[in-house]
């Protein structure tokens, strides 16, 4: 006898899909509309700033390499592309330093990979800022809603939540978007979820696919959008189905709890709660800064560090802990910023954990490789993670005095949101890093801040060099 369950009568994806194709922007609560305004200054100050870096270089290397060529924007590149590289590049940029924003249920990127994704579709196929809002609410909301399902499955399981979740946010956004029926949009998430992918095998060495998870997610997102719009089919239960997104991309000793999806749609809003970093690292690192600060700021030096034991969940061990030679002796940039103890350390002899922190050159200091060589962990069981990111350290200083700090949840979370004060210094500092002018910088910060009221997106041309 077979073992398949029955399908059911309105699938997950269905009923979600159902809501999403009926929004009108005029049912965005005010919160969301400004939560996702917030997300595209971010977004936009952080694709100029990572312009000029490596890894984009080498992506829009590749990208040219392949023919190139197009109507759509790549920020910062003099160059029109097409749909599905400008939200490649896009996406790959504003996630690649880890500074975009993040969700506190489970840390999925919503900004880098939802933005790119309905900013290339919106400017390919002539769609209003209303009709981006309204994608990007929806594909935010998504991501959000999937990454409470199985809040550590996704982790446990190999994979990176921002790639794989991601990609079905990606086209349920341009779908809302480009107004794609219910039934397309179904189609849609469907075939978004045989394009998922996104192994965290990067944390062995710092090595850059994740970077370009988020970009990969927008890109697959727009085409399995575009698929679902012209008929193409996608498996209604891509979601909870035997053989579905959960099935492949968590762990099976995790339950799924599907309810997150369906309930309180268009009454509760995850899409309003996503958190700003302060920090250009890991999302769990970031409390760790703060209480390395804090350190700093009652006068404690590096040279003063006999130890420091530091209070951790158990599901960020594995991602931000081991193996804890790599993470007190990080052999790259990129990898320093999944190391608490790389980052307490930076934070405590600079002050500051922001671009300037995650060079070749901090990375070799030898001041600050010797507070990292000092840093260790235990497991609290009574820790939050993941329905609250904390941090907490113990200073053991060679005259006996010991400094215990906490910092209590994510700051520029829910519980602390950064003001606005704070993110337009963000996205001034990310424009000048990026080498913008402070006329090109207004500029970008003018055009972001009137685009879910313009008629449509040809203003976005502009910032091509």
């Amino acid at each position: 006898m077979s073992d398949a369950k029955p399908l059911p009568e309105i699938s997950v994806s269905q009923h979600f899909c159902r809501w999403a194709a009926g929004l009108e922007t005029a049912a965005i609560p005010g919160e969301v509309r400004a939560a996702i305004n917030a997300a595209l200054l971010d977004y936009a100050g952080l694709c100029v700033a990572a312009r000029d870096l490596d890894y984009v270089g080498a992506m829009i290397r590749s990208h040219k390499a392949l023919g190139g060529g197009g109507n759509c924007t790549a920020l910062g590149h003099a160059a029109g592309i097409d749909a599905a590289g400008a939200a490649l590049v896009n996406g790959t940029a504003a996630h690649g330093e880890d500074y975009d924003d993040t969700f506190e249920g489970t840390p999925v990127h919503t900004g880098a990979v939802i933005l790119p994704a309905v900013l290339a579709a919106g400017e390919q196929f002539g769609a209003t800022g209303a009709d981006v809002l309204r994608g990007a609410t929806v594909g935010t909301e998504l991501m959000c809603r999937m990454a409470l399902v199985a809040p550590t499955g996704v982790h446990k399981a190999g994979f990176h939540p921002t790639a794989v979740i991601g990609a079905l946010g990606a086209a349920a956004a341009v779908g809302a978007t480009l107004r794609l029926s219910a039934h397309q949009m179904t189609d849609a998430l469907g075939i978004a979820g045989s394009f998922a992918s996104g192994i965290i095998e990067y944390l062995a060495e710092g090595s850059w696919t994740k970077r370009l998870h988020a970009g990969w997610a927008a890109q697959a997102g727009l085409r399995a959008a575009l698929l679902g719009r012209e008929g193409f089919l996608g498996p209604r239960t891509v979601i909870e189905g035997q053989h579905g997104f959960f099935h492949g991309f968590s762990a099976a000793s995790i339950p799924n709890d599907f309810s997150h999806l369906t309930d309180g749609l268009g009454l509760q809003w995850h899409a309003a709660n996503i958190a700003f970093k302060p920090y250009a690292s890991g999302t769990m690192t970031q409390p760790f800064i703060d209480c390395a600060i804090q350190l700093s700021n009652r006068g404690v030096t590096p040279g003063d560090i006999d130890t420091i034991e530091c209070k951790v969940g158990d599901g960020t061990v594995h991602r931000l802990w081991e193996p804890l030679a790599e993470k007190r002796n990080p052999t790259t940039p990129y990898s320093a910023k999944f190391s608490v103890p790389f980052c307490i350390a930076v934070a405590l002899v600079d002050g500051a954990a922001g671009l300037g922190q995650f060079t070749d050159e901090r990375i070799a200091d030898e001041t600050v490789l010797a507070v990292s060589n000092s840093v260790s962990y235990r497991i609290d069981p009574e820790n939050e993670y993941p329905a609250n990111y904390s941090g907490h350290i113990r200073a053991t200083l060679k005259d006996g005095t010991i400094h215990e700090i906490e910092q209590p949840h994510l700051r520029g979370g829910a519980r602390e949101p950064l003001n606005a004060d704070e993110l337009n210094a963000k996205f001034h500092a990310n424009m000048a890093f990026g080498g913008w002018t402070e006329d090109r910088t207004a500029a970008l910060q003018s055009w972001c801040e009137r685009l879910f009221d313009a008629a449509d997106l040809s203003g976005l041309k502009n910032f091509r060099n």
